[in-house]
């Protein structure tokens, strides 16, 4: 966490005298430590509880948050900021636990991702209340250790997708799989190609020899781009199957309603799991549906808008008179000239080669924009409601025993027993309340209600994403329009700016 490592084999970078080398930048702290090492706070806790005292036991478990590298620049994403939401998260989602949080301003491929590591020990060490996650009762005891299920990765991944939506950040759908899956050891199979094909292209570069291939691809990024292919030219299942064998030497299986693929070269099919979401059974039979309808699939890319790179043009005699320099004047000269240009290719790009045109696209986008806002304030409204609903269910899960003790007891002996366990009954009767308030008559589990959190965490991400590309859409149309209106004011008669634009038409 605070020395460099090699990115291949991850063991230790050492100076020439066998030191280990620190990292430039990096934040640290513990949690639940009492100030001590985190390697110390742990073996004493493990040895209190008896436990993870074995070489096969399971002592601490990792989670990392990785941020999108543009966050930094984009959204003022800091490597201190990010250090406080990994120890937000930390401490809100796994309470109980010793941990340590250390943010790195980089990962292994060097794209400038600022990303946190948790570390916490597998042993709990005080009691916590019930998390989403938990089904067992064992999971809210001290001395009892952490279970990694499929419910709790669930629950993580979509608890990171709202804090990227709550700090106004980049962020991808965690809870719905990956178009291409990329696996670690295909991610390093990758790297470790690409270097030693760049270092064969180097000696045949000192040879005056031109490389054939500079780019190393795994046979899985083939095997994709060649389902791909035969894809984009198929309209029937049967048409697909007869393109990849008769192209590729591809041949393909089903079992359980899932796709395999098998390569000649390999005796074991490759099933669509392994290559990502886009090659399953289902998302097939979908694109040939499409193309059988000669229909262009439209496809909403999760990725980050980009900044507009329109700009407002320059009022140069406002600057002059600010007292900028004959050389800053020189240099807005040429920016605006840029900038005209970029604004004319614009609106002949949109179509939006008359003024009325571009008012209405403006006033458009903004309806857009508001509809889309709406839509996520809804969203967000219903999923609020839910983890309500979710705080309330588990609250009544937690005392419904205690309750049920509670009522048998005698009037006499019942205010006694009200007040020794006030927090959980007290819980209990406000959950209650909220159920029949709320018309709530059949109580929902657990599970069902994070499904649905999940469901509509998956449907605010769209939202989202949505809301910043109309945003961008609009801010493109207001700054076109506030360059159109100061190029007919200050720099052309209005005739000699719609000629251009009549031109542009034509």
């Amino acid at each position: 966490m605070i020395f460099q490592h090699n990115e291949s084999n991850n063991k230790p970078v050492l100076d020439e005298y066998g030191h280990l080398i620190p990292r430039e930048d990096y934040r640290i702290d513990t949690v639940l430590c009492g100030g001590e090492d985190f390697a110390i706070a742990c073996m004493k806790t493990n040895l209190a509880y008896n436990k993870n005292l074995s070489r096969g036991d399971i002592k601490t478990h990792h989670y990392i948050i990785s941020f999108d590298p543009r966050d930094a620049e984009d959204n003022g994403l800091t490597m201190d900021r990010a250090h406080e939401l990994g120890l937000e998260f930390c401490k809100k989602h796994f309470p109980g636990h010793q941990a340590l949080v250390a943010t790195h301003p980089d990962g292994h491929n060097k794209s400038g991702n600022i990303h946190v590591h948790i570390v916490i020990n597998s042993l709990r060490i005080e009691r916590v209340p019930r998390m989403p996650y938990m089904d067992k009762d064992c999971d809210m005891l001290p001395g009892m250790k952490h279970r990694c299920t499929s419910a709790a990765l669930r629950y993580f991944r979509a608890e990171v997708m709202e804090m990227c939506q709550r700090e106004g950040l980049y962020q991808i759908d965690l809870l719905n799989g990956s178009n291409n899956r990329i696996t670690e050891r295909e991610y390093w199979a990758q790297k470790q190609g690409q270097k030693k094909l760049d270092e064969q292209n180097a000696e045949l570069i000192a040879k005056g020899e031109e490389p054939k291939q500079t780019k190393f691809e795994t046979d899985k990024q083939i095997l994709r781009q060649q389902i791909r292919a035969a894809l984009k030219k198929s309209k029937t299942l049967e048409d697909f199957f007869d393109y990849l064998l008769e192209d590729y030497g591809i041949a393909v299986k089903e079992s359980r309603g899932r796709f395999s693929y098998l390569t000649p070269e390999r005796t074991k099919p490759i099933t669509s799991r392994k290559l990502g979401d886009d090659f399953s059974k289902e998302a097939i039979l979908a694109a040939l549906e499409q193309n059988a309808a000669h229909v262009i699939p439209s496809v909403r890319q999760k990725v980050p808008v980009e900044k507009s790179e329109i700009e407002k043009l320059i009022d140069l005699e406002a600057k002059r008179a600010e007292g900028k320099g004959e050389g800053y004047i020189h240099w807005g000269t040429v920016f605006n000239l840029k900038t005209m240009a970029k604004t004319l290719l614009y609106l002949q790009e949109n179509g939006l080669t008359d003024l009325d045109a571009l008012d209405a696209a403006l006033a458009e986008s903004h309806e857009e924009t508001k509809t889309t806002r709406a839509d996520l304030k809804k969203i967000e409204a219903e999923l609020n409601a839910k983890k309500e609903l979710q705080r309330h269910v588990l609250n009544a899960r937690d005392a419904k025993e205690l309750h049920a003790e509670y009522l048998k007891l005698p009037k006499k002996k019942q205010e006694k027993f009200y007040e020794e366990n006030r927090p959980a009954l007290m819980l209990y009767d406000a959950a209650m309340r909220y159920f029949k308030e709320n018309g709530v008559k059949t109580i929902p589990t657990a599970k069902r209600i994070q499904d649905e959190i999940e469901d509509l965490t998956s449907a605010k991400n769209a939202g989202y994403t949505e809301y910043r590309e109309s945003q961008k859409r609009e801010k493109e149309l207001q700054t076109v329009k506030v360059n159109i209106e100061k190029m007919l004011r200050q720099q052309e008669p209005e005739t000699e700016l719609n000629r251009k634009m009549d031109e542009l038409e034509l």
